[in-house]
């Protein structure tokens, strides 16, 4: 009897702990799409996040989702095909189809009875990741770093790009004596006080600033990565991995994420083309829940940087998974993406 891939998803939210702001947007909770997809009574789990500027919602994600048509494809191991359908079906709804990518790797993961990483052939390693704290007042900046410290965090990831960030960095670091980076949300606005910003927080430790730009403004990010004393990241400006050879000459390195690249299987291949580039490589996340988060955990080998602290921003996570211990990431020892669902 031929047996299909069944398909299924529904909607939920994840709430914050603390209000979340970046330079453009402050939000207390993030929308998702939770899917999953069975095949032989196995079951894989895959995540949809939909921060605002990627221009996706529930409805869209549940739309696109709604037209997809599995009967074609005889099994999940036609890995190739299946993703080439997903990404041919509309322009865009990166998100939809990194949570098919997602729950179609886990899947094929448990059925093969290994681990994402050894699917890869890559391992999992236990590496440090940043914890993000969000544009505030400085007093509650410096709460949510001290916060950062107690529950186990021993990098930092500071959003910047608003009117006082000189005030806000030295703030932190009277409490702060950690490695961190700055993601500056494409918020600073002329080269030569980004310089003179980036040169001040080389002296004081800095490890990279993060899209200090408009994202469509590459040359104002190339004329700071020629002069920088810190490397210079494309985040926003880089989704896909068709991007890499536009932004290159702008950026010496990416920040790889699921929800922009539609999946692990780009993202895998981002890496190895910014690598071979010799460019810098941040796995990082959106505000995702440690479905998504457990399954870039498996990546973070490849990484210079990692910036994988989803879990640790929400109240609710719906899924067991990626740890958080002496400040390392650790993934349970079980195959897939290495999540469960919580009952």
């Amino acid at each position: 009897m031929f047996v299909s891939i069944s398909l299924s998803y529904y909607p939920f939210q994840l709430q914050f702990s603390h209000p979340f702001t970046v330079s453009g947007n402050s939000r207390t909770h993030t929308p998702i799409v939770i899917i999953q997809l069975e095949f032989e009574g196995v079951t894989g789990y895959g995540e949809c996040t939909m921060p605002p500027y990627l221009g996706e919602s529930q409805e869209t994600v549940i739309n696109f989702l709604n037209g997809i048509d599995l009967k074609q494809f005889d099994s999940p191991f036609e890995i190739d095909n299946l993703l080439h359908y997903i990404d041919e079906l509309q322009e865009g709804n990166n998100a939809a189809k990194a949570g098919f990518d997602i729950a179609l790797h886990d899947l094929i993961c448990k059925l093969k009875a290994t681990t994402l990483a050894n699917y890869y052939n890559t391992h999992r390693s236990d590496k440090q990741s940043s914890f993000t704290i969000g544009i505030d007042t400085p007093d509650k900046m410096v709460e949510k770093t001290i916060e950062a410290m107690e529950i186990g965090f021993k990098v930092l990831k500071v959003k910047l790009g608003s009117d006082n960030d000189q005030e806000i960095m030295k703030r932190i670091l009277e409490v702060w004596n950690g490695p961190f980076s700055i993601d500056a949300n494409q918020g600073w606005k002329t080269k030569e006080s980004a310089l003179d910003f980036v040169h001040y927080l080389k002296d004081e430790g800095a490890s990279f600033v993060e899209q200090p730009f408009s994202k469509n403004d590459l040359s104002k990010s190339a004329w700071l990565t020629e002069r920088s004393p810190l490397p210079i990241i494309a985040d926003e400006s880089c989704k896909r991995l068709i991007d890499i050879d536009r932004i290159a000459s702008s950026f010496h390195g990416i920040n790889v994420k699921l929800m922009k690249s539609t999946g692990l299987r780009e993202a895998y291949q981002m890496i190895g083309e910014a690598r071979k580039r010799k460019m810098k490589v941040v796995t990082g996340c959106m505000a995702e829940s440690s479905c998504a988060v457990t399954a870039m955990a498996n990546f973070a080998s490849l990484a210079d940087w990692v910036d994988l602290d989803g879990p640790f921003l929400i109240t609710n996570d719906p899924f067991d998974g990626v740890q958080l211990i002496d400040g390392k990431l650790k993934i349970p020892e079980i195959n897939g993406i290495g999540v469960e669902r919580k009952a």
